[in-house]
């Protein structure tokens, strides 16, 4: 956004390779790697320099960059690191977390993997961990969560396909401690859960009805969250991360306490999406821009006419929204092709001429005078 508005910035990665978190944990069944690659080479076409193997607190802090002559910072390091629960037996071997294996294959190729992996988490990072590990052949993959499955914060269509895998999904259930063997995890010893009452999420609180089993694994992958260190990156009179891990940020333009420096991503709103982190940056761009110039100049932000025809008394359609067509389950294995495939022409012609009547078939309520 900002070679858009006329700047040449510089991009610091601390990757040999640029792309970041879309590379390093999103696996590449769901978004293939050249897509991310010719996004790259579109956005070095645009004057964007990108130096990679440079980390902030390593290789130079925001004082030097200041130094240097650069007259504003954007901070987008992401909550790379992933969280283990606080019970006995995280740390045996065979017990990593969701980020760290992740990452281990999408830049090394290759990952250790046990026949009988246990995931724990409910989210989006525990169903990218739990499909992964089945494509690198283990024999059965269980996801263990305390809620309900329906409370369950990863996309409904990724619950699906994990299921439609073969993957085994144990709801309602809350790991006690990793059981190990010779300092190796050999289990994952559970209590079962049922819904309480309702918590400030809208969801049910679980709690314990007192039943506890046993989930038999070799290795156990928790994805129950992730975070920001900063004690490496920031000098003690830089700017600090406050509320916890998160670095405070305007809302509308990701500037900070330091009104130079501004901040986006999963950085300053917690782990999100990546649609979620391109809009803080174009956020930021634009508050960049104004901070430096005094005006707001987002082009792209005023609505422009698309000349495309449309006749607005055409008959609605009566036929229901069409599933995108996937790769069959039998061809995923052993291999990360992308699952979602696309629709021919026709029928891609046909979504649009429902999809441009949305309002055909929506019930109205209106309020009676």
């Amino acid at each position: 956004f900002l070679a858009r508005l006329g700047y040449r910035p510089k991009v610091f990665e601390a990757e040999q390779r640029p792309g970041g978190m879309l590379i390093q944990t999103i696996p590449a069944y769901r978004l293939p790697r050249e897509i991310v690659a010719r996004e790259i080479r579109m956005i070095e076409r645009m004057g964007v320099d990108i130096e990679t193997g440079k980390r902030l607190g390593r290789d130079f802090t925001l004082s030097e960059l200041r130094r240097q002559g650069y007259e504003t910072v954007f901070v987008s390091v992401g909550s790379p690191e992933g969280v283990r629960l606080d019970i006995a037996g995280s740390d045996a071997n065979g017990v990593t977390d969701a980020i760290s294996f992740l990452k281990n294959y999408n830049f090394k190729g290759s990952v250790p993997v046990g026949q009988k992996v246990v995931v724990i988490g409910g989210g989006n990072a525990a169903i990218d961990a739990a499909r992964t590990a089945v494509r690198l052949g283990a024999r059965n993959v269980t996801i263990v969560y305390r809620r309900t499955m329906e409370d369950m914060p990863a996309f409904l269509e990724e619950i699906e396909d994990a299921l439609n895998e073969g993957i085994t999904i144990k709801a309602l259930t809350n790991p006690d401690e990793i059981i190990t063997a010779d300092g190796k995890a050999v289990g994952v010893k559970c209590h079962s859960m049922k819904p309480g009452k309702f918590d400030k999420t809208g969801r049910r609180r679980p709690e314990k009805d007192g039943r506890t089993f046993v989930v038999d694994a070799d290795q156990v992958i928790f994805a129950v969250g992730q975070t920001l260190d900063s004690s490496s990156l920031f000098d003690h009179d830089e700017l600090q991360p406050i509320s916890g891990y998160r670095i405070m940020t305007d809302s509308m333009t990701g500037q900070t306490s330091i009104p130079w420096l501004f901040c986006g991503g999963d950085a300053a709103s917690g782990p999100s999406s990546v649609i979620h982190a391109v809009a803080n940056g174009e956020c930021a761009a634009v508050g960049m821009d104004e901070y430096l110039t005094g005006e707001n100049h987002a082009f792209w932000r005023i609505q422009q006419m698309v000349n495309t025809a449309f006749d607005v008394n055409a008959d609605p359609v009566s036929y229901p929204r069409v599933k995108m067509p996937v790769l069959p389950v039998e061809r995923r294995r052993d291999n990360f092709n992308e699952i979602e495939l696309s629709w021919v022409e026709a029928e891609a012609i046909r979504q649009a001429q429902r999809c441009l009547r949305c309002d055909y078939g929506k019930t109205v309520i209106a309020e009676r005078s």
